[in-house]
């Protein structure tokens, strides 16, 4: 687990390499900004806020790629589709 910051927020970022990539993870104090990996209906059946984005390879890139998958929780603190995922953090902190 590693820091990841944010203007002055702090966040605790996660990247596990497999085989061909990796999954990334970053983590606020409601939830978390996922890639590809992770499925917002296993988030919806636990009651988690995940918002997700794809085709990103490092934090950064998370941070700058359009959220294109959200939780009914991450939905009910304002993540929509399109937002970026730093945005989407925003809200997760």
């Amino acid at each position: 687990m590693e820091k990841f910051t944010i203007g002055e927020t702090e966040f605790q970022a996660v990247k596990i390499p497999t085989a061909n990539s990796n999954v990334l993870m970053i983590q606020g104090s409601k939830g978390f900004l996922g890639c590809g990996y992770f499925k917002v209906e296993a988030a919806d059946k636990l009651g988690d806020a995940v918002a997700i984005v794809t085709g990103v390879s490092n934090f950064q890139e998370m941070c700058n790629a359009e959220v294109n998958q959200v939780s009914l929780k991450a939905r009910a603190l304002g993540i929509v589709e399109g937002m970026s995922g730093e945005e989407a953090l925003e809200r997760l902190a």
